[in-house]
């Protein structure tokens, strides 16, 4: 009997590995995050009603100095230092908006099933009496301490981003919902003309269907719109994703639940430069220091780096199309070899930003318009594709 041959995944019809299966965090449920928000509050009240004593709150230190890089789950995570507010004379009022915005949470949007953005959230203070806050950054900073301290992404507390989500082109169905009558609605996103379809601020109620063979994720809308305005995605067969610059919450997390769910490998397309590298790449695969109490939710591990790449200057003949590193490109590139756990773990990485240190130069994704408009989608993208030659 003739051996049955193995069909190739579409992670090897990139020249990638198979990505060990991991499993996708599990979304909690209103209920669930309103009932985190009440055991909080009720430990605060035993404290000081019962036991007599001060009450605090712990939250996890978001820095990039309390996270390490775990390539088996493949994103950036919390290493287990805490901060503690305890209350006192100086943090009273700290202490007493923190209760109101966990309150305002649960009774406004949990339980009714709402949705606010974070500067709804800071006006909304302003009828909170002594405890309104003065200037937004307070607010903000409070919902990533709560949004830290409760384990919960803020977008399942009923928070909603302010910035866009990305742009979707390609051989994608989208199920949707209207939110009022509760209908599905399907989006075909090879059938929108000349633009595209615009992630949502919440992404998680979405249904997929695709046959495309990977995810090309770029960096700035203008490639992404000579992309579409020649239907690349047809010919390339993948499903277009534009982050105009540093990905969006919403983007991040759209493009993993579309990755996970439809099994898609993930290429990623920025500038040559460091900030590319070391925040719109790395932020994107493993996420960062920051968010590292929810990197789970929004990294996305299947990714690969397609370029642009210092080695792709000198292979393609791009050098007068370069910019001397700036400063501050110097410093990125050096403290992300210093520090990062991401770039300390892939010798690739290390020898990628030493030869953009030893060049001298960056690049942007539309100088190959140098050997024509269309160069990189009739050259570049097919020569990278069919070489398979991506960073981690």
């Amino acid at each position: 009997m003739a051996k049955k041959e193995k069909k190739e995944t579409k992670a090897e019809s990139q020249g990638l590995k198979e990505e060990p299966a991991r499993r996708a965090p599990r979304i909690i449920t209103r209920e669930e995050a309103s009932s985190k928000i009440v055991d909080i509050s009720s430990d605060i009240y035993e404290d000081i009603v019962k036991r007599k004593k001060k009450p605090d709150m712990r939250f996890p230190i978001r820095a990039l100095s309390n996270v390490k890089y775990d390539p088996k789950r493949g994103h950036f995570e919390i290493k287990g230092k805490m901060s503690t507010r305890t209350l006192t004379y100086n943090t009273v009022k700290t202490f007493a908006q923190s209760m109101r915005l966990m309150a305002t949470t649960k009774k406004d949007l949990l339980d009714k099933n709402d949705i606010a953005g974070k500067r709804e959230i800071y006006y909304n203070s302003k009828s909170w009496g002594e405890c309104r806050f003065d200037e937004q950054p307070e607010s903000d900073t409070l919902l990533d301490d709560i949004e830290a301290m409760l384990e919960v992404n803020r977008e399942q507390l009923g928070y909603i981003p302010e910035e866009r989500g990305g742009d979707v082109a390609g051989p994608l169905v989208v199920i949707d919902r209207n939110p009022v009558t509760k209908d599905k609605v399907k989006i075909d996103c090879s059938k929108l003309g000349s633009g595209a379809w615009s992630i949502p601020s919440r992404v998680e109620h979405l249904v997929f269907d695709s046959k495309a063979k990977f995810i090309l994720v770029i960096e700035t809308a203008s490639l992404f719109q000579r992309l579409v305005h020649h239907q690349y995605y047809e010919k390339a067969g993948c499903v277009l994703i534009s982050m105009s610059g540093v990905p969006t919450r919403a983007c991040r997390r759209f493009i993993r639940r579309l990755a996970d769910d439809q099994r898609l490998p993930v290429l990623v397309f920025t500038d040559g430069y460091p900030y590319g590298y070391c925040n719109i790449y790395r932020t994107l695969k493993v996420g960062s220091g920051q968010a590292a109490h929810i990197n789970r939710f929004f990294c996305v591990p299947q990714a690969h780096y397609l370029g642009v790449t210092p080695q792709d200057i000198i292979d393609y003949d791009l050098e007068d199309a370069t910019h001397p590193l700036e400063e501050a490109d110097i410093k990125r590139a050096k403290d992300a070899l210093r520090n990062d756990p991401f770039i300390l773990h892939h010798k690739d990485w290390q020898d990628a930003l030493n030869q953009m240190l030893k060049m001298g130069v960056r690049i942007e994704q539309q100088a190959f318009a140098k050997h024509g408009l269309n160069f990189v989608l009739e050259k570049y993208l097919p020569d990278k594709l069919k070489k398979k030659t991506f960073l981690p």
